[in-house]
């Protein structure tokens, strides 16, 4: 099969969302030509992946794997400009295809927003492809749960309008959220047709990580690798940090590494708060992450206590932290929870940081070796479920017409 991917922030795999790349790779290597349709502007560092020059769009094999970096005009922020660029390149992501002499046999249209997607159907339609849609992001009950929309504003209804063609267009559905089923099916669609393939890793990126010993040694490092954005809640781990230093622990250090719009005011609120028991670091590609998560004794990671989690959580960074084989605090509310069903750490609700400063010195507390246990749970669910091997071979499967 020929496989086209539109999916504007696509990243290769020296970016931060490997996810199409690493899937594509895989089934290029089972011999299914695949082509990636990207933004050469990159969302996650907000400046240029690839210089066009004057030129449109240009394309480049990577692993085997053809990236088709199109163009669209620069942003700093969630503003007009940034929908000009979701714009620009769902256009621009059409003309190239279309002007393509191949013939894809399938095209996946990725909703981070759903005009690429929409891209990938219209593409479809004129090449006589089948379609899949995967949706990263529910559009618009993200938005709407998160208050950046109102739920019968005519923004959110057209949103939804578009989502739901492109559920009922789409042969399949592949869904990164877990439980998605009543919410496909409130738009009128069976969830017969949703195909589960959430975020995953290649382990062999972690091949030099450094060997896990339980942390017997202080300051105990807990360490956040991620977005700073406002869906990720780092403010609670500032307050739980906060808490630790009220209760007089100077034996906990937290390591905050990553990029986002968030990360200045969180600098700032620290700051004033003084903690001295909390770094920041700049964000670090894929291929240099086990370099960094080798020095974590645990992980964190949370979110806002939203609806919107009823549906499960699909996070890069969570798969990640699997992968590295250490213990994780996790803090919110989802109807997925992989470190509760994993037992790879301690799981405790979102908002309270009293509660998550004690689920911290609870894993303190434990002896190297429970917290050794703990760290290898997680990576044997990882390879169960978050296993980028396994998730392409389930792709696979789906799109050869054999897949549940």
């Amino acid at each position: 099969m020929r496989i086209w991917i539109v999916n504007h922030y696509a990243d290769p795999p020296d970016g931060l969302a490997t996810r199409s790349f690493d899937i594509a790779r895989r089934l290029v290597e089972k011999g299914h030509p695949t082509t990636i349709f990207v933004c050469a502007f990159m969302h996650y560092h907000l400046r240029p992946a690839r210089k066009l020059g004057i030129r449109l769009w240009r394309t480049e094999r990577i692993e085997g794997v053809r990236m088709v970096w199109v163009a669209a005009p620069s942003y700093q922020g969630n503003d007009w400009r940034r929908v000009m660029n979701m714009v620009t390149f769902s256009a621009l992501a059409f003309l190239a295809g279309a002007v393509r002499w191949e013939r894809p046999d399938v095209v996946v249209g990725v909703s981070v927003h759903p005009l690429a997607a929409l891209s990938g159907w219209m593409l479809s339609r004129l090449k006589g492809a089948r379609f899949f849609f995967e949706v990263t992001d529910l559009w618009p009950q993200t938005l709407i749960d998160f208050g950046r929309l109102r739920a019968d504003g005519r923004a959110a209804r057209a949103m939804r309008s578009l989502e739901r063609f492109l559920f009922r267009h789409a042969e399949r559905i592949v869904m990164l959220w877990r439980h998605t089923d009543e919410y496909v099916a409130s738009q009128g669609v069976s969830p017969s047709k949703i195909l589960w393939i959430p975020h995953g890793v290649e382990l062999e990126r972690y091949q030099k990580l450094l060997p896990y010993l339980g942390a017997p040694d202080r300051p105990f490092k807990v360490m956040y690798v991620g977005g700073f954005l406002a869906s990720n809640s780092l403010e609670s781990i500032l307050d739980a940090a906060s808490v630790l230093v009220r209760r007089g622990r100077d034996d906990v250090r937290f390591i905050l590494v990553g990029s986002g719009d968030q990360r200045e005011s969180l600098i700032e609120r620290a700051s004033s708060l003084g903690l001295a028991n909390v770094e920041f670091r700049a964000a670090v590609p894929k291929r240099e992450v086990a370099r960094v998560m080798g020095e974590a004794d645990a992980f964190i990671y949370g979110l806002k206590d939203l609806p919107l989690y009823r549906f499960g959580i699909s996070l890069n960074k969570l798969t990640d932290y699997l992968a590295a084989g250490r213990p994780i605090i996790f803090f919110g509310k989802s109807s997925y929870d992989p470190v509760r069903d994993a037992q790879a750490g301690f799981s405790v609700p979102p908002g309270d940081p009293e509660a998550l400063a004690d689920a911290i010195l609870r894993l303190v507390a434990l002896t190297p070796h429970e917290r050794v246990e703990m760290g290898e749970r997680g990576r044997r669910y990882l390879l169960e479920h978050h296993n980028i091997p396994v998730l392409s071979e389930r792709l696979l499967s789906a799109l050869r017409g054999t897949g549940a």
